[in-house]
């Protein structure tokens, strides 16, 4: 991928979490450049790779996109982004109900106690693993809503951001605004927190979230690489943060890199993983193994694939068959990769069909649009 594309790429993705157009980033960065001289024409070559930004630009970019000038310059010097992300403000959606909750919260004289909120972490941390994307957001809205008024302390930053981890799994990484846009919160959370597995965490799941999906790359790449930079110790949201990079250096057509990380993310793995594989917090031996099936069918290596759908299967609980219709259609996308579009197509689609509707996840979606592309 040409540079010039990579760093529009996360010029785009980080307006886009802003909610803005090509018009309004153009005025901030006049704004605060005190400068009448770009256009929203200069943003769309930028963005769609046909100039890049120079460094009187890249600095007053950087400035109102929210993050340090040196993920901007990274990403055009040294093809780096390890950069901190800094969050950008997100309103809790507003419906009636939602909003009474909130100030029922703020009237208490008390909460639900901390202990009660960790027990309801890890409540959605296992329903996230059966629970459809639309049941889940539900619920998580109206607990967020709840928890911004109990914000008192770091441990509860630590809640928050790992609950807003999981509600931006709910939207499509591929909407280029509200997925990236809570990511981007999450982090902010957890650094409020302190707590440095909570940032390490929270960031490397957003990083495998949206590498997966195949969506926002040069977010997902800031992410991974904030993560990795911050704690070098074995750690599960390392292991993500690598089979994150992983799949987006895939995606890129960058094979050799995509192995050596696969390998790296193995070693680590084999000092972090855990056993427990029935939450979304946990990665065991099977969930490693697929995310590394989707890495090794988007590059066309059937060997790796088959291999890790075996070994993905040996593991897999009974009980999670949402992640046996990942495999199966993996399998939909070698077929495509070898040159059998129709057949592959129509073997993923018949394993998603296979899944009850109420069970589908945001990314099984996103799977089937990869595959019929």
């Amino acid at each position: 991928m040409p540079m010039s594309f990579a760093v529009g790429q996360l010029i785009r993705e980080l307006r886009e979490s802003l909610g803005w157009s090509q018009s309004r980033l153009a005025s901030e960065v006049c704004r605060v450049a005190e400068r009448d001289t770009l256009t929203r024409e200069d943003v769309s070559r930028w963005e769609n790779g046909k100039r890049t930004p120079g460094p009187f630009w890249l600095r007053h970019l950087a400035s109102v996109l929210q993050i340090p000038r040196e993920t901007l310059e990274d990403a055009v010097d040294r093809r780096s982004f390890l950069t901190t992300v800094a969050g950008v403000a997100i309103a809790p959606l507003v419906t009636s109900d939602l909003i009474e909750r909130g100030f029922a919260a703020a009237l208490r004289s008390d909460g639900p106690a901390l202990d009660d909120w960790l027990e309801t972490v890890d409540t959605y941390g296992r329903d996230y693993m059966t629970a459809g994307a639309a049941e889940i957001q539900r619920r998580l809205a109206a607990d967020l809503v709840v928890l911004q008024q109990q914000l008192d302390e770091p441990r509860m930053w630590a809640v928050a951001a790992k609950l807003a981890t999981l509600y931006a799994k709910t939207f499509p990484g591929s909407d280029g605004a509200k997925a990236v846009t809570w990511y981007r919160r999450a982090a902010e959370f957890a650094d409020r927190s302190g707590d440095l597995e909570t940032r390490v965490w929270v960031r490397g799941r957003a990083a495998i979230a949206l590498g997966y999906e195949g969506a926002s790359l040069g977010v997902a790449n800031i992410l991974a690489g904030q993560a990795i930079e911050l704690d070098d110790r074995p750690t599960l949201g390392r292991v993500n943060a690598i089979m994150g990079q992983a799949h987006v250096a895939a995606i890129r057509g960058d094979d050799a890199t995509a192995l050596t990380l696969v390998e790296d993310g193995r070693r680590v793995f084999d000092r972090a993983g855990t056993d427990d594989g029935e939450s979304d917090y946990a990665v065991p031996w099977w969930r490693f193994n697929v995310f590394t099936s989707l890495l090794a069918a988007r590059m066309g290596n059937d060997r790796l694939a088959l291999e890790a759908q075996d070994e993905a299967h040996h593991t897999l609980p009974e009980t999670l068959p949402r992640f046996r219709t990942h495999l199966e259609m993996h399998r939909g996308l070698m077929l495509v990769r070898s040159g059998d579009r129709d057949g592959g197509v129509a073997y993923a689609q018949s394993a998603l069909n296979e899944l009850p509707a109420e069970k589908h996840s945001l990314t099984l979606r996103m799977l089937m649009d990869e595959i019929k592309s």
